[in-house]
């Protein structure tokens, strides 16, 4: 090797060796700081949506839905039964007064049974006058053979009448008492006779009178059974009646309500309902059941309504009823906890997770009433079971004031 050879190969190597030492030395510095950027990183406690406490109105109520109803139907059918409708003067949606004409039978029956009872009591009037002249008559015939027999008597004593005659005499007295019972039980027969067809024409009349079916009260007619020349049947029966009355038009919600809430109810309470197509009506509870549906869980409430002309029975409608009114402290519904000890929520005081128990009372709209465990102006995690323990480091992101009721 030439000693021009020999110094290339030591300025190389001698490059190399710097090069490394200046590559180690950087390499060196980045290690360095990547461990101290380590050491100084920390973890940044979760955020979690948080509300403030503060006063709100609470208007507690409760939701119930059933069908529109009389409030007291009347079921009409005739009180005769068999004869053929031949005449109807009302339809559906009809107001009628009570006694006003619904329909008409066909009556040539009674009125041929009518013309027979006239006659049987005709004939029972002669028969009457008949019996009391026969009993003046029998009368008359007793009243003289009891003076024959009167005369016979000291005639008899005297010897100047034999004991046949005298016999004679008071046989026929004996016969004509027995014929004036006799006319007597013939004319308490006849007045009998005549009390039965009497009774009879009662009867008629009051048939021949049942032959126009009547209204027996004020309302409107829901519902027509009547059919011309169909055969009416009386109310005794199990078939549809001729017309069905909402008894002075008015109508009721029928509702149901869960077991829970039923208790919450009271006679008079104002319900606003709301029926089918938005049509709007105010009434009152009328009637709360005493019997909780063990099927269902679910009791019955009746709110009237009253006369509307714009409801209709049948239809779908559910009712708010107000129970309950007050002002008070106020966290999101979500906010609240409930375990065996009770309703628990989290307070974050200074960044601080704290569990604290509270008492609540109404609740309305997302929100919840708070009567004892808070104050005004507190902060509290606005969603319960987000997995944070008492004692832990948050973040609070307050909530918007539209999202209050929207908590979940």
């Amino acid at each position: 090797m030439t000693l021009k050879s020999a110094i290339n190969w030591l300025a190389v190597a001698a490059g190399l060796v710097a090069v490394w030492f200046y590559v180690g030395d950087k390499l060196s510095g980045v290690i360095s700081k990547e461990k101290v950027v380590a050491t100084v990183i920390e973890v940044a406690p979760p955020a979690v949506t948080v509300a403030t406490v503060k006063e709100a109105n609470f208007v507690e109520t409760v939701l119930v839905t059933g069908s529109l109803v009389a409030r007291e139907e009347v079921q009409v059918a005739p009180e005769v039964d068999g004869f053929k409708v031949v005449d109807i003067k009302v339809d559906q949606g009809d107001q009628v007064k009570k006694g006003d004409i619904l329909a008409i039978l066909v009556a040539e029956t009674l009125d041929a049974q009518l013309a027979q009872n006239t006659a049987s009591n005709a004939r029972g009037d002669a028969a009457i006058a008949q019996a009391k002249s026969h009993i003046t008559e029998v009368e008359a015939r007793l009243s003289e053979a009891n003076a024959a027999l009167e005369r016979a008597r000291p005639l008899k004593k005297s010897g100047y009448m034999s004991e046949s005659v005298f016999d004679q005499r008071q046989a026929l007295a004996r016969a004509a008492t027995a014929q004036l019972a006799a006319a007597r039980d013939a004319l308490r027969a006849a007045e009998a006779e005549k009390d039965q067809t009497t009774a009879q024409r009662r009867e008629l009349d009051w048939r021949r009178g049942n032959a126009e079916v009547r209204a027996p009260a004020d309302g409107l007619i829901s519902r027509r059974g009547a059919r011309l020349g169909a055969i009416a049947s009386s109310a005794n029966s199990a078939s549809e009646p001729l017309f069905r009355i909402i008894a002075n038009g008015e109508i009721e919600l029928d509702a149901e309500v869960s077991e829970a809430q039923v208790t919450k109810l009271k006679i008079g309470q104002t319900a606003k309902v709301v029926a089918a197509g938005g049509i709007e009506a105010t009434g009152k509870i009328r009637l709360i059941s005493p019997e909780i549906d063990p099927a269902t869980r679910l009791g019955r409430v009746r709110i009237f309504l009253g006369a509307a002309a714009n409801l209709r029975v049948g239809a779908f409608a559910r009712g708010t009823i107000e129970t309950a009114a007050a002002r008070g402290l106020a966290v999101p519904v979500s906010a609240i906890s409930y375990g065996p000890a009770g309703a628990t929520l989290q307070k974050v005081v200074g960044g601080i997770v704290e569990t604290t128990a509270v008492t609540t009372g109404l609740a309305t709209e997302g929100i919840i009433e708070i009567k004892s465990g808070l104050n005004s102006g507190d902060v509290v995690v606005a969603r319960a079971g987000t997995f944070l323990r008492n004692g832990d480091k948050v973040r609070a992101i307050p909530i918007t004031e539209e999202r209050v009721s929207t908590v979940e």
